[in-house]
């Protein structure tokens, strides 16, 4: 099956066309331009450096979340667009899960780490077992500091992947536990999503075109702004 995955859960725009045993080509963006700008112009590009057509391709896996509620949404709608006008399953691939798939073959904690704005941070934990992605922590959010202290307190080794894992280090002392990926493996991976979509598809998780939506896991500022003026209003 041949299978063009992408992420704009946060700045990075990553895209990739994969099969179950093969990475044939993957663009990875880190740059001023906006996922708007750059996603489509990166797909076409992807499918033609790698000699296929978008009709060769046999099914769709995105980013789902939590991260950037714009970057989600131009993802989402991308994906969800090529899957309902091609009829192509549709695997949606929580963002933090993306992340682990970086370390694959380690088996140390994986705690991939967002930015949630406000010193917050995204946060989850994976193990990989007998090469099965294990969640021993759901998707939370809590203060940078009070994680890093959380994972200390675990006295075991953790790799650290994700934008926000410098907020997580902010005024740690030394450390032989914690540890934070190189910056190749520290961002997103289309590839790694694509990994992940092909674990799931093969349980049966395949969504629906017209009813996947993002995972945001917390309101956006603007609709706590909003809130907050209409309570004021209505007293």
């Amino acid at each position: 099956m041949l299978m063009l995955s992408l992420d704009t859960a946060t700045l990075v725009s990553t895209v990739a066309l994969a099969t179950e045993d093969k990475l044939i080509a993957e663009f990875t963006l880190q740059t001023t331009k906006t996922h708007s700008e750059k996603l489509m112009p990166t797909i076409d590009m992807l499918c033609q450096f790698a000699g296929f057509q978008a009709s060769d391709v046999e099914a769709i896996a995105v980013s789902t979340g939590p991260g950037s509620f714009t970057g989600l949404r131009i993802g989402m709608a991308t994906a969800k667009a090529l899957s309902y006008a091609n009829s192509l399953p549709l695997i949606g691939v929580p963002t933090l899960m993306g992340l682990a798939y970086n370390f694959s073959s380690s088996s140390c904690l994986i705690v991939p780490v967002l930015d949630a704005q406000k010193g917050n941070v995204y946060h989850a934990s994976y193990r990989f077992e007998r090469g099965n992605l294990k969640e021993i922590q759901a998707v939370n959010v809590m203060k940078a500091a009070e994680l890093r202290h959380e994972l200390e307190e675990l006295g075991q080794q953790v790799i650290l992947v994700g934008e926000s894992t410098s907020l997580v280090m902010e005024g740690a002392e030394e450390t032989t536990l914690l540890h934070v990926a190189e910056p190749h493996l520290l961002m997103p991976r289309a590839a790694s999503i694509a990994q992940a979509a092909f674990k799931l598809f093969e349980a049966g998780q395949v969504a629906d075109a017209m009813t996947l939506t993002p995972v945001y896991v917390r309101r956006s500022e603007a609709e706590v702004l909003w809130e907050q003026r209409q309570s004021c209003c209505h007293e």
